[in-house]
């Protein structure tokens, strides 16, 4: 008996010890908690499912990305984060102790499996190997995406004359305007699409030509917002185009067309040296080292020889010649009395100089002929007061055009009240008041002339002579008619005219 009731007890002690673990598992939990966030960027992304395995309470994550599984009993888990467009992840945790609180975070990757590229881009204007483009051309091109992707372009633009490369990224439309273009060059163009999921993909590469750079023959200056000059190339109707940027501070232009070249003034670190460059502005390169410079920037000329070898220009009282590639510096006058050069101009038979000088102030003026030795030859201009300049050679080389103050106004501004264009017969030593046989309007100033490339006609600049308003070119048709010379206006706010 004792023996059955010894088995009795050891059996209910059994099964009260198996009734205890059981208790112990149910009564001992523990805190999942977690975030979910985009792989690569970070960002918290709202309304993930979470769940586990084995099965506990699922929850969605709030605007934070976060959540919270509380009351978890403690054991091993698998925790499955998922939404829809991301890839499902997993993450095995062990809540061991009562109370506990474990942390995971989840970064969802977009599910890209899903989603398909954007079709190859097809290029659609300009055709390939097209010519004759003008310098401002619309690109297009097609591209679809089976989603409905909103789609970005990159357009790669490679100059094929210097191989310089532009790319434009994140255009939304299927079109472009490029601009700047430069002219008689060819450009290879490309497109790529991305759907912001998929690798881009890239369309062939196709190719145009632009038109033939103009053969203008003339040239002016205008000023930009900011003050700065820039030089514009044009035929007689005005069809133009920017030689200079804008940027850089470059007037005065000369044209060459020997050499097919314009030589200009640009300001370089507060100095003013001579740059050349092709009809088109490519190739420009810097001739002077020591800088042109007398009494006002603005006034400040120099000139090219008849072949484009070489250029004469003024540093205060000193003329230089240097050949055009920036070699061969060679001083070729000096004022005796230390008067400054401001204005020269060689003549087109290359046998001599033109030069004007004047003092600090601007006057003082005295305009005279030099020979290539240095030696004064004429006398032109001397003994007036007021200002003066303008010189330019006729293509004999026995006619010089300059400009005189006929008021004699004298100011620290140097303010010209009456600025009128004369011709002078290096011959006979006479001269001819063409702004007034062509009727030039009171309280105006005729300035810078250059002669037309037969001499028939005089380019210049009027404007009033309150020095702030608007400069326009004119020109002079020195055929009279009903006994006056016509004037018409070429170019409206425009300066520093060049006709060769």
């Amino acid at each position: 008996m004792k023996k059955i009731l010894k088995y009795i007890l050891i059996l209910m002690l059994g099964v009260l010890a198996s009734c205890s673990e059981d208790l112990v598992g149910e009564n001992t939990k523990a805190v999942i908690k977690g975030t979910v966030v985009k792989k690569g960027t970070n960002t918290p992304i709202a309304n993930v499912k979470i769940s586990t395995s084995p099965t506990t309470t699922t929850v969605f994550t709030g605007t934070d990305g976060s959540f919270t599984i509380t009351d978890a009993p403690v054991g091993d888990y698998s925790v499955k984060a998922e939404y829809t467009g991301y890839v499902t992840n997993y993450q095995g945790i062990n809540l061991k102790n009562d109370g506990q609180t474990v942390t995971v975070v989840f970064e969802l990757s977009d599910d890209s499996s899903l989603n398909s590229s954007p079709s190859i881009p097809v290029l659609v204007s300009p055709a390939d190997n097209s010519v004759e483009q003008p310098l401002s051309l619309n690109l297009s091109w097609t591209a679809t995406d089976p989603e409905n992707d909103s789609l970005k372009f990159d357009l790669i633009l490679k100059n094929a004359n210097n191989t310089v490369v532009q790319n434009i990224n994140g255009i939304k439309v299927k079109n472009y305007n490029v601009t700047n273009l430069q002219y008689n060059n060819t450009y290879f163009w490309q497109v790529a699409v991305s759907d912001g999921v998929n690798p881009k993909v890239f369309s062939e590469t196709r190719q145009f030509k632009t038109v033939v750079t103009p053969t203008n023959r003339f040239h002016y200056v205008k000023k930009d917002s900011n003050g700065n000059y820039y030089i514009v190339s044009a035929n007689e109707s005005n069809v133009n185009f920017n030689l200079t940027s804008s940027s850089q501070n470059s007037f005065r232009p000369r044209l060459n067309n020997d050499a097919n070249k314009v030589a200009f003034l640009r300001n370089v670190g507060g100095n003013f040296q001579i740059f050349t460059s092709r009809r088109d502005g490519s190739d420009m390169m810097q001739v002077t080292t020591l800088p042109a410079t007398g009494f006002s920037n603005a006034e400040i000329d120099f000139s090219w020889n008849k072949v484009g070898s070489q250029l004469i220009y003024a540093n205060f009282d000193k003329l230089y010649r240097i050949n055009s590639d920036g070699t061969g510096l060679t001083q070729i006058y000096s004022t005796a009395d230390g008067s400054l050069i401001s204005e020269c101009d060689w003549s087109y038979d290359g046998s001599k100089i033109a030069l004007k000088t004047n003092n600090l102030s601007g006057y003082g003026v005295k305009i005279f002929i030099i020979n290539m030795s240095g030696t004064v030859i004429q006398s032109v201009l001397s003994g007036v007061s007021g200002g003066a300049g303008g010189l330019n050679f006729s293509a004999d080389s026995k006619k010089l055009l300059y400009t005189r103050d006929m008021a004699g106004f004298e100011n620290v501004q140097y303010r010209q009240l009456d600025s009128r264009i004369f011709i002078y017969d290096l011959d006979n030593n006479s001269q001819q008041d063409i702004s007034g046989m062509s009727q030039k309007v009171n309280g105006t100033n005729d300035m810078d002339p250059r002669f037309s490339p037969n001499d028939a006609e005089v380019i210049l600049v009027n404007t009033s002579n309150d020095n702030v308003s608007a400069k326009n070119v004119i020109k002079i048709t020195l055929t009279a008619t009903n006994g006056n010379y016509p004037r018409a206006v070429l170019y409206t706010d425009a300066e520093m005219p060049d006709w060769e």
